[in-house]
């Protein structure tokens, strides 16, 4: 499951980054294994902070964490696909997210809602 698998190396390089780290450094002190079958996440928290890019949560979401694979055997990326890739250029896996339609309030996530 990832809560033995990768997220060690995701607090690890939290710790590491709000300790002041690099990217270089925090990516040299870093070593994923690989995820074991079935591990996957759910991010679903209006308080989440996803990255600097983001600037906050991005949207609620699940990941799933498999072997190194390539997106197009889940489909993702693909035009109309609600599956997308996330592939760190320094871990052994390949993590695909899916967006949900809810926040863990409950609330609408406002990206789904149509005009």
């Amino acid at each position: 499951m990832p809560a033995r698998s990768v997220l060690p190396e995701y607090l690890n390089r939290t710790r590491l980054a709000l300790a002041g780290g690099t990217p270089t450094t925090i990516k040299a002190a870093t070593t994923f294994k690989a995820p074991e079958p079935g591990s996957m996440c759910y991010m679903l928290s209006r308080q989440g902070y996803l990255n600097d890019e983001a600037g906050g949560p991005w949207r609620p979401h699940l990941m799933f964490f498999v072997p190194t694979t390539p997106p197009s055997a889940w489909g993702a990326n693909a035009e109309h696909s609600p599956i997308i890739v996330n592939d760190p250029p320094d871990a052994p896996f390949t993590t695909f997210l899916v967006p949900v339609g809810h926040w863990s309030d409950g609330s609408a996530d406002s990206a789904t809602i149509g005009p």
